[in-house]
């Protein structure tokens, strides 16, 4: 009798562990591909809508960039450092959007710095000298004010959805810390 429940338990866990094995082999999607890790709005993602936004700030980027032929010097570099950063923001967003995440609205807040800062640094090619200097440093302290506040705010949202993932977890310590105090040592055996 008991060989026999031995045998059918052994059975069991073995077709189980062969079921879950044939399904973890049917899953052809490759690693970090949305597939095995959905965005939020995945169905954003696909759409339509998303595609035509997305050539439509492509567009958008090569009328710009169509208008600095027109200038020359400086202010061509100036205007085609506006359409790039007015590009990348704008991809930014767009992607934010999509994923909806706090990662993804820091880089909106990086992508508005690192554009803000491409432009005040071509501006400042106009000057001469420490005018130039300080021009430069001005336009890098801004950027540096941008990207913490991106950065800060980034911990305060991650905080915001780590503060609900930190409840659960004192109650899940909490638990074994009793566990150990209810278990005792079980009596001697009695010698028959």
């Amino acid at each position: 009798m008991r060989m026999t429940t031995l045998y059918a338990a052994l059975s069991g866990a073995f077709l189980l562990g062969a079921a879950a094995l044939a399904e973890a082999q049917m899953n052809n999607a490759p690693a970090g591909s949305t597939v095995t890790n959905p965005v939020k709005n995945a169905s954003a993602g696909m759409s339509k809508e998303y595609r035509a936004e997305k050539d439509r700030i492509e567009s958008d980027y090569k009328a710009d960039k169509e208008k600095c032929k027109s200038l020359s010097g400086n202010a061509k570099d100036v205007c085609q450092k506006e359409a790039k950063g007015k590009e990348n923001v704008a991809k930014a967003e767009l992607e934010a959007q999509r994923k909806g995440t706090p990662h993804a609205q820091y880089e909106v807040a990086k992508a508005k710095a690192d554009a803000a800062y491409d432009v005040a640094k071509e501006k400042c090619d106009d000057l001469k000298g420490a005018e130039k200097s300080s021009c430069k440093k001005q336009a890098k302290a801004d950027k540096d004010k941008a990207m913490a506040e991106a950065k800060s705010s980034r911990t305060v949202a991650s905080a915001g959805t780590k503060g609900t993932t930190s409840t659960t977890t004192p109650s899940t310590t909490t638990t074994p810390s009793t566990t150990p105090a209810n278990t005792s040592t079980p009596p001697a055996k009695k010698p028959s």
